[in-house]
C-alpha cells in the first residue's frame, strides 16, 4: 500500500477521462436538457434538510481545501492532495502531501486561493499543519471527535479524488486499531479502516461522522473497498504539538516483538495464545536490561519457534492482546519520559516491571 498523493500527470489523465465521457454521452442539446433536469433535481435534493449526507456536506465542505504543491520533493514532482481547516484556524493535511515543501497553495470551496506555510510535520504519523494568514470567509473549522470509532458506523470522506474538487463519498468504519506502514520503519498506530471510496488526491482530507466531526485524516486507499485514515485520537495529540513546536515526540520502548500464536504459546508453556513475545531490544533503548528477549529456539511440529523471552500482556493496566494494541496504547496513552508498568509473563510467572519511555528515534532500531 502506498500513500495516495496525486501528481499533476494524474490530474491531466483524470480530467481527460471526464471530458471523453461527456463527449461520448450524447448530443450537446440532449446533454444540456438532461443536465438541466439533473441540476434541478440536485438543487431540490440539496434543499432537503432531512437528508443526513447532504446536510453534513453543506456544513463541512467549506472547510475542505485542495492542497497544491509545486516543484520537486522527496516523493517526486509536486502534486495535489486535500486538507481541512481546524477550529483553531490551521489547516491539517498529510506529511506526504506537502512532501518537504515550505509553502503550498490552497484552493478553497469558493475558488479563492491562498498561500500557506508549513508550520510543522511529523513523518511518524504522516501529519502536517499549515498556516494561512488570511483565511477567506466561509470556513468555520472542523473539530476532532472525542468519541472512539465504532465498527459499522457511517462515515463520509471529503476531498479531491483524482483532482475533482469538493467531492464526497460514503461508507462505514470497517476496522479499528490498524497499523499502517510508514517510511521510518515504525507503524502508524490506531488507524481506521473504511470502505468509503478514497483515491489519489483524497490524502489529507477529513473522514467525518454524520455529526460533522473529524473521525480521521485520510491516509491512503488500498483498493476499491479498503481505505485508511489516521485516527482523530492520534491527530488530536500530534496536531497541537506541530502548531506549538513544529514537531511531535512519540514514545519509544525499543523492543521488537512477535504476536503470540498457538505455536509460540505451546513452545513457551503459556496458558493461551495472547500478548506479544519480546524477541529483541535496542541496546541503547528503554527496554535494554529491563525486558528479556527470547534467546533460544525450539521446534514445534517441525517449526522453529523463539522461546525464553518476556511476553508482554499489559501496559499500565491495559491488556495487550496483540502488536496493534501495543502500538495504540503507546501512541495514545503515553509520552516520552513516562515511567510505565509493563506486565510480562517470565519463566511462567506473571510479574510487573517498570520501564521509562524515551523519544522515538528517526528510524526503527530493533
Amino acid at each position: 500500500m502506498t500513500p495516495d498523493r496525486l501528481t499533476r500527470r494524474g490530474v491531466l489523465t483524470a480530467a481527460g477521462a471526464a471530458f471523453t465521457a461527456t463527449v461520448v454521452g450524447g448530443s450537446a442539446t440532449a446533454d444540456a436538457d438532461r443536465g438541466g433536469r439533473l441540476g434541478a433535481a440536485a438543487r431540490a435534493f440539496q434543499e432537503d434538510d432531512t437528508d443526513d449526507y447532504a446536510s453534513v456536506y453543506r456544513e463541512t465542505i467549506d472547510d475542505v481545501v485542495l492542497v497544491n504543491v509545486f516543484g520537486e520533493g522527496p516523493e517526486g514532482p509536486g502534486g495535489l492532495g486535500s486538507g481541512f481547516v481546524t477550529d483553531d484556524g490551521y489547516v491539517v493535511t498529510n506529511d506526504h502531501v506537502v512532501a518537504g515543501a515550505s509553502e503550498v497553495e490552497l484552493q478553497f470551496r469558493d475558488e479563492q486561493w491562498r498561500t500557506a506555510s508549513v508550520v510543522g510535520t511529523d513523518v511518524h504519523s504522516d501529519l502536517a499543519v499549515l498556516a494561512v494568514d488570511d483565511l477567506p470567509d466561509g470556513p468555520d473549522g472542523l473539530s476532532f471527535t472525542d468519541a472512539d470509532p465504532v465498527i459499522g458506523q457511517e462515515v463520509l470522506a471529503l476531498g479531491n479524488p483524482l483532482g475533482f474538487d469538493a467531492s464526497i463519498s460514503q461508507g462505514i468504519v470497517s476496522g479499528i486499531d490498524r497499523s499502517l506502514p510508514s517510511p521510518t520503519g515504525f507503524a502508524i498506530p490506531a488507524a481506521i479502516q473504511t470502505d468509503a471510496p478514497v483515491n489519489p488526491g483524497n490524502s489529507g482530507g477529513p473522514l467525518v461522522t454524520l455529526d460533522g466531526d473529524v473521525l480521521g485524516v485520510v491516509f491512503a486507499g488500498a483498493g476499491q473497498t479498503i481505505g485508511f485514515a489516521i485516527s482523530a485520537a492520534l491527530a488530536d495529540r500530534v496536531v497541537p504539538a506541530l502548531v506549538d513546536d513544529g514537531e511531535y515526540e512519540h514514545a519509544y520502548m525499543g523492543v521488537g516483538v512477535l504476536p503470540v500464536g498457538p505455536l509460540i504459546a505451546e513452545a513457551n508453556d503459556l496458558d493461551e495464545p495472547q500478548g506479544v513475545l519480546v524477541i529483541e531490544t535496542d541496546p541503547d533503548g528503554p527496554a535494554d536490561g529491563v525486558l528479556e528477549p527470547a534467546d533460544e529456539t525450539a521446534e514445534v511440529d517441525g517449526t522453529p519457534v523463539p522461546v525464553g523471552g518476556d511476553v508482554i500482556v499489559a501496559i499500565g493496566g491495559e491488556e495487550i492482546p496483540n502488536q496493534d494494541r501495543l502500538s495504540s496504547v503507546l501512541a495514545l496513552e503515553t509520552s516520552p519520559g513516562d515511567a510505565i508498568d509493563v506486565d510480562v509473563v517470565r519463566d511462567g510467572e506473571r510479574q510487573s516491571v517498570e520501564l521509562t519511555l524515551a523519544p522515538r528515534p528517526d528510524e526503527e532500531s530493533p
